[in-house]
């Protein structure tokens, strides 16, 4: 009997062991540590993105550069007649220029949502922008095994002065850190889109979503735009002036 009841102790303390390791996992952590392995210290990339509509469909073929989490440049490079079309974001701040009219033009903060280069995309997700880490509070509100991965699901929901048009976002994170949903819901509950991961591959020295497509809900096969990461490389030497408006304008990397 004190063997058994030794027995039931171990039990007792290994379960509440585990329990409070559940308990410790901090949601705001899982959704920082999946910016993190997306952008790395220092990104760069080559992606294909390929917008598709009922009539018609087309492909661009972009670059991108990142550091940390408040620089990003990205520049399509194919086809010709949008080649130099480029997006900075700089500490939240985002430009754009176009060298059809040689103009750079400051985006508002009430237009980063809006659709990039005509995607599904918005200004923000290309520039992978990471302030849903800071006007959001974060809930971890379902987790599951498959796989040989656990999943978890996040819920964020937006401060109340937040500038942001979302009523709440749902992420669904890998154990891994790759990010591998990303739900899109307008301020009566309704899903607006979502971003799905189609495919994970080992690029970079490390498991990333290799293929994402973006679609309106109920539009999933008549309208989605997909983005491919052709090759990737992380925690690069980048100097700043590569983030600067001057690089914008006139590429020198």
């Amino acid at each position: 009997m004190p063997s058994i009841a030794r027995q039931l102790a171990m039990l007792a303390c290994l379960l509440l062991a585990q329990s409070s390791t559940a308990v410790e996992i901090d949601a705001r952590d899982l959704v920082r540590q999946a910016m993190d392995h997306w952008r790395g210290l220092t990104s760069h990339s080559k992606m294909t993105m390929t917008i598709h509509r009922p009539d018609w469909e087309r492909t661009l073929t972009m670059e991108s550069w990142s550091k940390g989490d408040k620089l990003s440049l990205v520049r399509v490079i194919e086809p010709r007649k949008d080649a130099g079309n480029g997006t900075l974001l700089n500490d939240n701040s985002m430009w754009t220029f176009s060298p059809k009219i040689n103009r750079i033009i400051k985006v508002p903060s009430s237009m980063m949502s809006q659709s990039w280069m005509g995607s599904d995309f918005s200004n923000k997700d290309v520039a992978k922008s990471t302030d849903i880490l800071d006007q959001y509070d974060h809930e971890l509100t379902h987790s599951e095994e498959r796989d040989g991965h656990v999943y978890y699901t996040i819920t964020s929901i937006p401060h109340d002065d937040a500038a942001v048009v979302w009523g709440k976002e749902v992420l669904v994170v890998r154990d891994d850190f790759v990010l591998l949903e990303e739900q899109f819901w307008d301020q009566d509950g309704h899903m607006v889109k979502a971003m799905k991961t189609l495919e994970v591959a080992e690029m970079g020295g490390r498991a990333v979503a290799r293929v994402i497509r973006m679609a309106k809900t109920g539009m999933e096969e008549e309208e989605w735009t997909q983005m491919t990461a052709e090759q990737i490389e992380f925690d690069l030497v980048l100097p700043d002036r590569l983030f600067t408006l001057s690089n914008l304008r006139n590429p020198r990397q």
